[in-house]
C-alpha cells in the first residue's frame, strides 16, 4: 500500500499547519510526548521536525515529502522539488521577513555601517549571502534562538524573522533593512516526485491545501432576491466567476449564490439589503479550489 513519510514543522508553524490541515479534511492528533501525529489517512505517515531540517531529510530521502519554508531550503541549499508554495505564516496569511535590525539608538543606519561589526541569526548562509552581495564583511555568527536578546547584551545587529514587526518593536528594535521574504513550501524528495503514484498523492494534498488557503479569507452569501431587483443585486456582487442564480418555487423570486472577500461583507450586506435582498446568509468556507 502507497505511504507517504509526510514532514511537518514543529514550532511557530505547527498549530497554524495543524489548523489548515483540518480545514483540507486532513484531522491530524499530536499527543505531547510523541513525535509522530496520527492523521485519518493511512496512505500518510507523518513525523514532526523542526522546519530548519526538513529540507535536508527531503533531500536525503528520510522523508517524501515535508513543509517548511522557502528561507529554510534556501539557506541549506536543498535540491527538492517544491510542489506548492502555501501562502500562510503562524499568524497570518502572507509572507514572512527576514530582516536586519539594530537597536533603537545604534548608530547603524544602512547595510554598509556593518563593516566589522558582529550580526547573530539562525540564518547564518544567507546572511553572509547578503552582506556579500552589499560589500560588507562582518562576523555573522549563528544564533540559537532569543535572537532579539543578542542586540541588547552587546551584538551590533541581528538577523530575525518578522511576520508583523510587533516583536522587533517590543524589544527596542530598529529595521535596517529586509534580507529576504519567505513563503511556507510543500517540497518532495526527487526520487519520490518520479514515482507517479506518489506524486498523484503529493498534488492532490497540494490542491486541498491551496484549496484551504484560497478560502481563508473567503465566505458565502446566499440570499432570495426578486427578479425585478435581481440586476440592482448582481450589480452589486464581486464573484470568482459570476453570481448563481436559480428560480425558486415561487416564480417572481430567485435564490443568489456567490463568494466574496470576507472583508467586504460588512459593507456589502446594508447595500444588498437595500438594493431588495432577503434572507441574506454568511456561511464560512473550507476549501476553494479553482
Amino acid at each position: 500500500m502507497l505511504k507517504l513519510k509526510l514532514g511537518l514543522p514543529k514550532g511557530s508553524l505547527q498549530e497554524a499547519t495543524v489548523r489548515l490541515f483540518k480545514k483540507a479534511g486532513f484531522n491530524i492528533g499530536i499527543s505531547e510526548r510523541s513525535y509522530f501525529p496520527s492523521i485519518d489517512d493511512d496512505e500518510l505517515e507523518l513525523i514532526l521536525l523542526r522546519a530548519q531540517e526538513i529540507s535536508r531529510y527531503v533531500e536525503d530521502g528520510i522523508l517524501d515529502c515535508g513543509i517548511t519554508g522557502n528561507d529554510w531550503i534556501m539557506e541549506n541549499s536543498s535540491k527538492v522539488v517544491k510542489a506548492a508554495e502555501l501562502v500562510y505564516a503562524k499568524q497570518s496569511m502572507r509572507p514572512v521577513r527576514w530582516v536586519l535590525a539594530v537597536p533603537i539608538d545604534s548608530k547603524i543606519k544602512k547595510v554598509k555601517d556593518l563593516k566589522g561589526k558582529r550580526v547573530a541569526t539562525e540564518l547564518v548562509n544567507a546572511t553572509k549571502a547578503f552582506l556579500k552581495k552589499n560589500g560588507v564583511k562582518a562576523e555573522v555568527e549563528f544564533s540559537w534562538g532569543a535572537t532579539e536578546v543578542k542586540a541588547a547584551i552587546g551584538i551590533d545587529a541581528i538577523v530575525e524573522v518578522t511576520e508583523t514587526g510587533s516583536s522587533l518593536r517590543a524589544n527596542k528594535l530598529r529595521e535596517v533593512a529586509t534580507i529576504c521574504e519567505s513563503t511556507t513550501q510543500l517540497i518532495a524528495n526527487r526520487k519520490t516526485w518520479l514515482n507517479p503514484e506518489k506524486r498523484k498523492k503529493i498534488e492532490n494534498i497540494a490542491m486541498l491545501l491551496k484549496g484551504a488557503i484560497a478560502a481563508e479569507e473567503k465566505v458565502g452569501l446566499k440570499m432570495n432576491v426578486q427578479k425585478k431587483d435581481l440586476k440592482a443585486v448582481i450589480g452589486l456582487l464581486p464573484a470568482m466567476k459570476k453570481p448563481t442564480v436559480s428560480s425558486l418555487s415561487d416564480s417572481d423570486w430567485c435564490d443568489v449564490d456567490t463568494i466574496i472577500d470576507e472583508k467586504t461583507v460588512k459593507y456589502l450586506i446594508p447595500r444588498l439589503k437595500a438594493a431588495g435582498a432577503q434572507g441574506i446568509i454568511e456561511y464560512p468556507l473550507n476549501k476553494v479550489i479553482y
